[in-house]
């Protein structure tokens, strides 16, 4: 099956950032489009902003005025909803509330004809919940585009409990047709994206909650270390606290209250007293005129150990040895089997953020999980008030001679990319055991939607089998709650280990 003719007429129900970006993508790609909007005279404004859109990308080279002309001429403000009769496809964004989408649709099946394909771009209501109220409710599927609509390649491609799978696949298709990438999922509370990429947020949250780090931090270690494009402070700023937080709540609500997806206090405060991000001028960050920017915390500069004592291969941050000898230092191998850990001429150890805590243990000093160590240009290390200073200065220097920035953490288990990438790993093992989505749509929703560096089973794949589970399981030792408790997918995924010599998928 195909998606639809570009004879076919198209319908967009809201004009607002959202439905105006949705129909671009349909006008650009050929179609007739109608858009409709309730409040009188906002579909024209609408369709006024759109023309003004494709004005610029003409004045940019990505649109030729022919084309944009062509594109004017297929876009009608339509002012009566009985307008959209002839529509093959009606796409909704409007107000996120169930009681109105579902009034919408049943006003819209008696306009329409039966072959209409009826479609909402909700990203936090069920999908079959809004097919509820309808006579047909097997036609209806959601299209979940992101903002900006005509820029984000990703659509998630939602099937509702009653959804025919013959109208899944023309949305499918209609999508790669528009020049979008789409990902077939199942109606789960946030869908692929905004169910899996809980813990970013979530994490930083804590660590800061918990006094490990200032936000800033926090930030730079997730995209100088961890290789995101941005920090979970600074996004969320972006994005609008109220925004993020609600659909937190969404999801957290929609799972029963699971631990998994609590929301924090500290963003709801923030909400509650109105610094909602860079549209209100304050959120976590500053952004009035003449304010001074935060700088992450950064360790004075520190003498390099002479040498280190390598005892096993370090896991996943296996490169530093290579590394270090780079920079000049020496490396002393053990052929003891003592575990995955660096010993410093003090005798403190340095050792990759597994879920245990520095207070633990005699000397010990953790370091961050990186996405790549030879191009991180900040490393972050966790010590307890017991630590020695000389082994935290012995592990700050030898970091600083390999080029990268140091930025001292508090206590804090499994630190700040380690224990984010883990819970990633683990929610989308999770939601492929639960019929979410296949493991391909899920590392492409992750990469697309919210650009992370890499899907998470293209993580779990260079990390190994056992190391999500085995960090998590560490974690959840130390904090009960269920929070950190290992999905029984990720105990399955890592138990195979055992089972599947040499095999790390």
């Amino acid at each position: 099956m195909t998606g639809l003719d570009l004879s076919s007429p198209v319908a967009v129900v809201g004009a607002g950032t959202m439905g105006q970006g949705i129909a671009q993508v349909a006008l650009v790609a050929g179609h007739l489009v109608r858009l409709h909007d309730a409040v009188p005279g906002r579909a024209r404004e609408a369709a006024d902003a759109i023309g003004a859109r494709l004005d610029r990308l003409v004045e940019k080279d990505r649109l030729t005025a022919a084309d944009r002309d062509a594109a004017l001429a297929r876009l009608v403000a339509a002012e009566q909803l009985t307008d959209l009769a002839d529509c093959t496809l009606v796409v909704e964004a409007v107000l996120e509330r169930l009681d109105v989408k579902q009034q919408l649709f049943r006003e819209l099946e008696d306009v329409v004809g039966e072959d209409c394909l009826l479609a909402t771009n909700t990203s936090s209501l069920s999908v079959t919940a809004v097919a509820g109220a309808l006579r047909h409710p097997g036609r209806f599927v959601g299209l979940h585009f992101f903002n900006p609509a005509p820029l984000l390649p990703l659509v998630e491609v939602v099937s509702g409990f009653a959804t025919e799978v013959s109208s899944a696949t023309r949305a499918y298709e209609t999508a790669r047709a528009w020049g979008k990438t789409p990902v077939a999922c199942a109606d789960t509370p946030g869908f692929i994206v905004n169910r899996i990429a809980r813990p970013f947020y979530a994490e930083a949250f804590a660590v800061h909650e918990t006094q490990g780090a200032e936000p800033a931090t926090i930030d730079a270690v997730l995209r100088e270390c961890g290789g995101f494009k941005m920090g979970a402070f600074e996004l969320t700023d972006l994005i609008g606290q109220d925004v993020n937080e609600s659909v937190t709540h969404s999801v957290w609500r929609a799972f029963f209250q699971d631990v998994r997806f609590t929301p924090s206090l500290a963003q709801q405060r923030l909400v509650e007293s109105g610094r909602l991000g860079r549209k209100s001028g304050r959120g976590w960050y500053d952004y009035m005129d003449g304010a001074e920017r935060d700088e992450p915390h950064t360790a004075e500069p520190a003498q390099a150990p002479a040498y280190v004592v390598a005892e096993g291969d370090l896991g996943p941050a296996s490169e530093l040895l290579a590394l270090i000898r780079e920079a000049g230092i020496q490396v002393r191998e053990d052929e003891e089997d003592h575990g995955s850990r660096l010993v410093l001429p003090s005798g403190g150890q340095l050792a990759l953020a597994d879920g245990q805590t520095s207070v633990e243990f005699r000397d010990v000093v953790y370091f961050d999980l990186a996405l790549d160590y030879r191009k991180a240009t900040r490393i972050a290390l966790s010590a307890s008030q017991d630590t020695s200073q000389q082994t935290l200065a012995e592990a700050t220097g030898l970091f600083q001679a390999l080029g990268k920035d140091v930025s001292v953490i508090g206590d804090v288990p499994g630190m700040i990319v380690a224990r984010t990438v883990a819970r990633i790993v683990d929610l989308a093992h999770d939601a492929v055991a639960k019929g979410v989505a296949t493991r391909e749509d899920i590392d492409t929703a992750m990469r697309l939607g919210v650009n992370y560096p890499l899907g998470p089973f293209e993580w779990s794949r260079r990390l190994g089998r056992n190391w999500a589970y085995a960090l998590l399981d560490d974690l959840h030792l130390r904090d009960p709650s269920g929070r950190y408790a290992p999905s029984l997918a990720l105990y399955r995924h890592a138990y195979a280990s055992d089972k599947r010599e040499g095999s790390t998928s």
